[in-house]
């Protein structure tokens, strides 16, 4: 049997602006659209409505019926990211919601019962994600979609509609909830159907010879009929949020505060979504008109506010804009991080908040290019190496793939034997010059000479030839007369000499 959910956020505008201002939530807010002081309200919050301001209301009306009313205007970021946060609250519940409209989310609750509990356990766990990202709903629960965006809307913060009840249920409620057109709504005043009840009651054919297409939306709805196909929400590969500013901020104790709010309301989605970040993005607005874009990849994925907030002070700071910030976006490449449990013998990993601040100041020190993890480049070339990004679960070791890491104090595994010398290489590698015929004779290496007593080699390597870049290089293992075993090269293009590495 199918079962539904709908979650409601009344006055959605209004609660997408407290969600970005929490202090309006303490005092009367209205939501203006239009130029001021020409502009109309929008929406207004519970405090505002009980001075009686009300949608449609002109600017100049709101604030001599409320004095302290709050005027804000609301920009199309803030809006999306509340939409977008209130359907990943629904989406932590079930894997099946519907965008319905601004502060309305569909749920399908279908099976639920069994991870969460009855229908009144769904609607509690439904309430408590909305409330992590910022705000306050009620929920509706029945049979079908109809019938339960309806009871979310009679009052309660949670109304569960018994199977078979609808009717009964929704009977008292106002056909205004199901916001017929104009033409409609004035029809059904002179017949005197007011309720829901009264417009189910009405013979389906007779509402449709007369209403149309509209009055049979509305008796389906009426009677808690789903006609539509249920369209499934796919959440965006980022997360947003977003915030303008009444004044500029140029400096990194002004941004702090503002930037905390944003990035803590990214992290609380995220949270909710049981995802982390990947890499976040900053876009600040300047009062030049331009945009200022940084890029910060995190070092391991984190949902951390205060970890995310560090990180990207520390890269403004090391790459300050030109002018004032009036705007703000901060995005969030989501992924999901998958939790894992080391060995017993391994060391253990550091908290990805004190990695990721660690190799964010790493970089602002050196510059992203010299931090990395490194990895062996495919070619014969010595110190053929880059730097890739860090990957913390490589877990800090560079154990050969398909053999068992040897410890600290254990003993080889059978069949593989501890090498009796080590050769320490030199880097740079050190110049020398070199007395040789076919082998080397006697090396000078800091303005002495030593004689060698014994070489092998050379082995010779090259590569690249195709290109500019082009190497070729003799090898020699040589002893000396003191009793150093050291390696040594030559460039066959330049004939110079170098001292390698030393064995120990």
């Amino acid at each position: 049997m199918s079962a539904f959910a709908c979650l409601v956020v009344p006055y959605f505008a209004a609660a997408a602006l407290e969600r970005v201002e929490p202090a309006l939530r303490e005092r009367p807010l209205a939501v203006i659209g239009g130029t001021s002081p020409m502009g109309r309200v929008l929406d207004a919050n519970d405090a505002a409505r009980a001075f009686g301001v009300h949608s449609a209301m002109t600017e100049a009306e709101a604030r001599a019926r409320c004095p302290e009313v709050a005027l804000r205007g609301l920009c199309d970021e803030v809006a999306t990211a509340a939409r977008h946060a209130l359907l990943d609250a629904a989406l932590a519940v079930s894997p099946r919601v519907e965008d319905a409209a601004a502060g309305m989310v569909h749920v399908d609750t279908s099976g639920l019962e069994r991870l969460i509990g009855d229908a009144a356990a769904v609607g509690r766990r439904l309430l408590r994600e909305a409330r992590h990202v910022g705000f306050t709903a009620t929920v509706g629960l029945a049979e079908s979609r109809a019938a339960a965006r309806v009871a979310a809307r009679l009052g309660p913060a949670l109304t569960v509609v018994a199977p078979g009840r609808e009717r009964a249920t929704l009977a008292d409620a106002s056909i205004a909830l199901l916001k017929p057109d104009v033409v409609t709504t004035a029809t059904l005043e002179r017949w005197g159907v007011r309720t829901l009840g009264q417009l189910a009651a009405l013979p389906r054919a007779g509402v449709s010879a007369r209403l149309g297409a509209e009055g049979l939306r509305l008796h389906d709805l009426a009677c808690g009929h789903d006609r539509e196909p249920f369209h499934a929400w796919t959440p965006p590969a980022f997360y947003q949020e977003a915030r303008g500013l009444e004044w500029e901020i140029a400096t990194i104790e002004g941004l702090r505060p503002v930037l905390l709010v944003v990035i803590e309301r990214l992290a609380a989605r995220l949270i909710v979504s049981h995802l982390a970040a990947d890499a976040l993005d900053i876009d600040l607005t300047l009062a030049s008109g331009e945009h200022h874009h940084r890029r910060i990849p995190l070092a391991h994925p984190i949902a951390d506010a205060k970890a995310m907030l560090d990180l990207a002070l520390l890269d403004i700071e090391a790459h300050p804009p030109g002018a004032g910030i009036t705007a703000l976006a901060v995005t969030a490449q989501a992924v999901r991080a998958m939790p894992g449990q080391s060995g017993l013998w391994e060391p253990r990993l550091p908290a990805s908040r004190d990695l990721a601040t660690v190799l964010t100041r790493l970089t602002a020190l050196v510059g992203a290019p010299s931090v990395g993890a490194p990895v062996v480049i495919d070619s014969h070339h010595p110190d053929a190496v880059t730097l890739t990004r860090f990957d913390a679960g490589s877990r800090f070791r560079g154990d050969t793939p398909g053999r068992p890491p040897i410890r600290a104090g254990a003993a080889p595994p059978s069949g593989v034997a501890r090498p009796a010398l080590m050769l320490r290489r030199l880097r740079p590698p050190r110049a020398i010059a070199v007395d040789a015929d076919d082998t080397p004779r006697t090396i000078t290496w800091n303005g002495v000479r030593y004689a060698v007593t014994a070489s092998a080699g050379p082995w010779r390597t090259s590569g690249a030839w195709w290109d500019a870049d082009a190497w070729a290089r003799d090898e020699w293992d040589v002893a000396l007369a003191d009793g150093t075993l050291c390696r040594v090269a030559r460039d066959a293009r330049t004939g110079a000499w170098v001292l390698d590495g030393v064995y120990d």
